[in-house]
């Protein structure tokens, strides 16, 4: 029934790590005055709020001592189509692959880089979610959120964000704003990005020569089923750890004892790492300890292979920053929100 409290809910089918920690209260909203509803009922009971959506971006370690809010709203629109500029606007709680698929389907360039992403249209600007290329913050028109503070609905511009590497406004004010719908900049005519990691070479592995918008998405679609698990198949949570920005002077030390260092200029003397090889240059790539571990292909994903809990998974990643740290010099920081 909608609007109805759950008591001692399971959440393993809500968070893609699949941690079977239980919430003290559960409720799901698909529209802006269900979201207010459970709002105030938690307000008037004295009862702390967990928003969720798709479950990705959040590494549970413990039962939730609050109400527990799933965001389930749905539905996507075109709202401008203007020769060749197209703004879409999707609900929070819209699944994200699918939603990019949809765009595709309408002929629609912008999104196609950040296929098969796991989580839903309202996380993805929470961390200005990233992938081969391009971020959030590239194809970005605008948001609508809720100020859990006052009540009141505020539209977000791109400025207005503050988007960063895998950051946002929101995500440095957890708990003040709830995203409720988003809004997309794509276009009719495709402008690619194929230069970052191998989508270039798996094109013309399967001899594409003039890429379409959803050639590029089946590329990398391919690309991100060899790398990475399916959280339905191994629980994960995606890239775990951000690569780290660092002094090019860092580099220049790391590459005199470890030549193959891969790293990528920023200017202005930074140069971001991939942290997937420096935990792979460590020894970590394919550890277990317990059903906790390290992806045996991608180590930068921390994987649950089916009974661990929250807080074995963060124990685990606090081992693995303190080595690259003593190896390196490097702290890595995590992706995911710890609750």
């Amino acid at each position: 029934m909608t609007g109805r409290w759950q008591e001692q809910v399971s959440l393993k089918p809500y968070n893609t790590f699949g941690i079977d920690v239980k919430a003290r209260y559960f409720t799901q909203a698909h529209n802006d005055d269900e979201l207010r509803e459970a709002l105030s009922q938690a307000r008037q009971r004295g009862v702390a709020v967990l928003v969720m959506g798709g479950g990705r971006n959040l590494l549970l370690t413990r039962d939730v001592d609050a109400l527990v809010l799933h965001v389930a709203s749905r539905g996507r629109r075109v709202l401008s189509d203007d020769a060749d500029r197209v703004v879409v606007e999707a609900e929070a709680g819209e699944p994200w692959h699918p939603f990019v698929q949809w765009s595709l389907q309408q002929g629609f360039c912008g999104l196609e880089n950040l296929s098969l992403i796991p989580g839903t249209v309202g996380a993805a600007p929470m961390q200005n979610v990233g992938a081969y290329g391009v971020e959030i913050k590239d194809v970005f028109a605008g948001l609508t959120a809720l100020d859990r503070e006052t009540g009141e609905l505020r539209d977000f511009s791109l400025e207005d964000c503050a988007f960063g590497y895998r950051d946002s406004l929101f995500k440095r004010n957890p708990g003040r704003w709830l995203i409720l719908r988003v809004r997309f900049a794509l276009s009719h005519s495709l402008q690619a990005h194929l230069d970052y990691g191998p989508v270039r070479q798996r094109l013309a592995e399967q001899g594409v020569q003039a890429p379409t918008a959803q050639a590029i998405s089946d590329a990398i679609c391919s690309i991100r089923r060899e790398k990475l698990p399916d959280p339905a198949e191994l629980g994960n949570a995606g890239s775990f750890f951000k690569n780290p920005v660092v002094p090019a002077e860092r580099v220049v030390r790391i590459r005199a004892a470890y030549p193959g260092v891969v790293a990528y200029p920023q200017g202005d003397g930074w140069e971001k790492l991939a942290a997937g090889w420096l935990i792979e240059q460590a020894g970590w790539k394919g550890y277990r300890d317990g059903d906790a571990g390290v992806h045996r292909l991608q180590s930068l994903v921390l994987v649950n292979h089916g009974q661990a809990s929250g807080a074995q998974l963060h124990t685990l990643a606090q081992r693995i920053q303190a080595d690259i740290l003593a190896k390196f010099g490097v702290e890595l920081e995590m992706e995911p929100n710890l609750y």
